[in-house]
C-alpha cells in the first residue's frame, strides 16, 4: 500500500531518513518540521530528484491545533493521509529527577507522547473505515530507552518512550477493527541530533563495544524499517514493537 504520508520531525536525522525511503517505496511525502525549514527543504528537494513528490509542512506537533493543520494542508496538497510515521521527539533537559521540573518536562511529553496522540487522532479521522477512510499504517517511533531506562540524566525521556509502547498496544486493539495497523520502532543508538545532544560522537565510541553488533545505527535503517513496516510485506504485522538496535 501506497499514498500520501505524514513523516513528522522529517527534516533531519530519522524523520528524513523515513521520509527519503518511503518515498522510494512510492509513498507522497509530507515532511513535517518544526524549525529546520531549509533542512526540510533539503528533504524535498532530494526526493523530487529522485522523481518524487513531497512538499515541507511547518508545524509544532507538541500543539493539538498545529497537528489539526498540519493534516489539513497535508490534505489540501497532496490529499488525505494514508499512512503516518510519527516520529517527531525531543531528548528533554539531560538532568536527575531532583532537578527536573514542570519547565523541563512539559516540553518533554507535549512532543513526545501528546503529539503522537494528536498525530494518530488526526490520522484515524482520514483513514478509518469507520469514518469512510480507505484504512492505513501507522509506525510511530519510540527508542531502546524505553526498556533499558534511558542514559544517565535521560529517565524522563525514556518515560516518555514508554509512553509510546504502551500506546502502540493499546491503539492496535482499539484501531484493528478500522483498517488500521499500528507498530512502532525501538531505535538504539544511531547517529541523530539525540545523541549529540547526550555527548556526541566520544560518546559513540565509548558505547560501540558494548552493541554486541558493534557499532551505532544510522538513521536509513530505522528509515527502511519503517518503510517496511507500512508496506504490503507487513501486512499481518499490527501492535508489534520492533527493536532496530544492534542487539542492545
Amino acid at each position: 500500500m501506497t499514498g500520501v504520508l505524514v513523516v513528522t520531525g522529517a527534516g533531519r536525522g530519522i524523520g528524513a531518513a523515513c521520509a527519503r525511503a518511503a518515498a522510494k517505496a512510492g509513498w507522497k511525502v509530507a515532511v513535517n518540521y518544526a524549525r529546520s525549514r531549509d533542512a526540510a527543504l533539503a528533504v524535498v528537494a532530494d526526493i523530487e530528484r529522485e522523481g518524487g513528490v513531497a512538499v515541507a509542512i511547518e508545524a509544532d506537533v507538541g500543539r493539538q491545533d498545529e497537528v489539526a493543520r498540519l493534516f489539513a494542508d497535508t490534505d489540501r496538497l497532496l490529499g488525505p493521509a494514508t499512512g503516518l510515521i510519527a516520529n517527531a521527539g525531543i531528548g528533554g533537559t539531560i538532568a536527575p529527577i531532583a532537578e527536573q521540573s514542570a519547565a523541563t518536562l512539559e516540553p518533554l511529553f507535549a512532543t513526545n507522547v501528546w503529539g503522537v496522540m494528536y498525530c494518530v487522532g488526526e490520522a484515524t479521522r482520514r483513514m478509518s473505515t469507520r469514518h469512510g477512510g480507505p484504512g492505513g499504517a501507522i509506525v510511530v517511533i519510540s527508542s531502546a530507552a524505553a526498556r533499558l531506562g534511558g542514559l544517565p540524566g535521560m529517565v524522563a525521556y525514556a518515560a516518555s518512550k514508554g509512553a509510546v509502547d504502551s500506546m502502540t498496544v493499546g491503539l492496535a486493539k482499539e484501531l484493528g477493527g478500522d483498517g488500521i495497523r499500528i507498530n512502532a520502532i525501538r531505535p538504539g543508538l544511531i547517529e541523530t541530533d539525540i545523541i549529540a545532544h547526550a555527548g556526541g560522537a566520544a560518546f559513540l565510541e565509548r558505547m560501540a563495544p558494548m552493541i554486541p553488533i558493534g557499532r551505532a545505527g544510522q538513521p536509513i535503517e530505522i528509515g527502511e524499517a519503517a518503510a517496511w513496516l507500512l508496506s504490503p510485506a507487513a501486512s499481518y504485522v499490527h501492535g508489534a514493537i520492533l527493536d532496530v538496535s544492534g542487539g542492545r
